[in-house]
């Protein structure tokens, strides 16, 4: 199977990186069944390399958390849905930096919570990234503590061109997918996004080497990426907001302000989602769902803020045909490359 593979690669010059969702012209034509290795650069477009280099200072708002793509899928079309899996990501560098941003957190004033007293201080750490030993190292600034954390790599953002004409800053997650923030989307869970436009412009980036849920400061420890993806278009089947399958779980991912409406998006959607796949009727699943779901965070620092609704394939009957089973042909394709490389 390997040998059949249709592999391709891709890493993007500065000037081809994507700085929104929707309003850029696709890089590159993938057809259904591809496995794309790309390269993705850090949230701060490689500017931010020691602890000197403050955000303010390096970094040239608004062009923050640039995207590989978009990449054109063929045959996509509005109301059809492409399903991305996430085979391989490895950190492309030996470190990662995190910081604090003036106006931008969930423990500081924003321009959206404005409030009287100064910001925080601007402050860059920078991690040492071991993707042999997968750890990650934090080093105090202001004493002499360390300590290693498990490495635990995920993109931040995953996307595809919103619908109605719409343009969207990289940094806003919304239906479409976008700056989604959760841990959710690491190797190994495919992520179901609804195309809007012809060719669904697929784009992702800003990864990390690992991150808290909810990504309280505003960054996680931010790296370039080195990624594998899988991609399946699965035709005249519509996704209303984005949805992430794994061997042992479905989730759904809701972005709004405040962040009970990204809560009421997300479980709403995987109700709805579990409901039609099961059989089951919605109040039903309301109910089975209420007691089984788990509510990780995903961010509470983006311009929408993003809940994510999860619940363990063993507590739903007949759960393994979710998307006409795409989530097992990509694991089996991911499976194949692994074993080829």
């Amino acid at each position: 199977m390997a040998s059949d593979l249709d592999v391709r690669s891709f890493s993007p010059t500065p000037e081809q990186f994507a700085w929104t969702f929707g309003g850029a012209a696709p890089i590159a034509r993938v057809p259904s069944g591809a496995v794309l290795e790309v390269f993705t650069e850090d949230c701060y477009a490689g500017k931010v390399r020691r602890a000197t280099d403050l955000v303010s200072e390096v970094c040239d708002f608004p062009f923050l958390n640039p995207q590989t793509g978009p990449f054109y899928i063929d045959g996509a079309e509005p109301g059809d849905t492409v399903a991305v899996h996430f085979v391989d990501l490895r950190p492309a560098r030996d470190w990662g930096a995190s910081t604090t941003v003036p106006l931008f957190g969930a423990l500081t004033s924003t321009h959206l919570t404005a409030t009287l007293q100064p910001p925080l201080p601007e402050r860059v750490w920078i991690w040492d990234v071991d993707a042999a030993a997968r750890e990650c190292t934090f080093h105090a600034l202001d004493s002499e503590h360390t300590m290693t954390l498990p490495m635990d790599p995920m993109h931040g953002t995953v996307g595809v061109a919103p619908a109605n004409l719409e343009v969207r800053s990289a940094l806003v997650p919304d239906a479409h997918g976008g700056n989604l923030d959760t841990p959710e989307m690491r190797s190994g869970a495919t992520c179901y996004l609804g195309v809007n436009v012809e060719g669904a412009l697929l784009s992702l980036g800003d990864g990390h080497a690992r991150q808290g849920e909810g990504e309280t400061c505003g960054t996680a420890i931010e790296c370039a990426m080195d990624t594998v993806i899988a991609v399946e278009l699965i035709k005249g089947v519509a996704t209303p907001w984005p949805r992430i399958e794994t061997d042992t779980h479905v989730m759904s991912a809701g972005s709004a302000r405040p962040l009970e409406d990204a809560f009421r998006i997300a479980q709403l959607d995987l109700l709805q989602w579990v409901s039609a796949s099961t059989g089951m009727s919605e109040l039903d699943s309301y109910q089975l769902l209420s007691q089984a779901v788990e509510s990780p965070l995903a961010n509470v620092c983006d311009t929408n803020y993003t809940s994510v609704a999860k619940v363990g394939k063993r507590f739903l009957p007949s759960p393994s045909d979710l998307y006409g089973g795409s989530h097992a042909r990509l694991r089996a394709t991911a499976a194949a490359y692994l074993a080829a490389r």
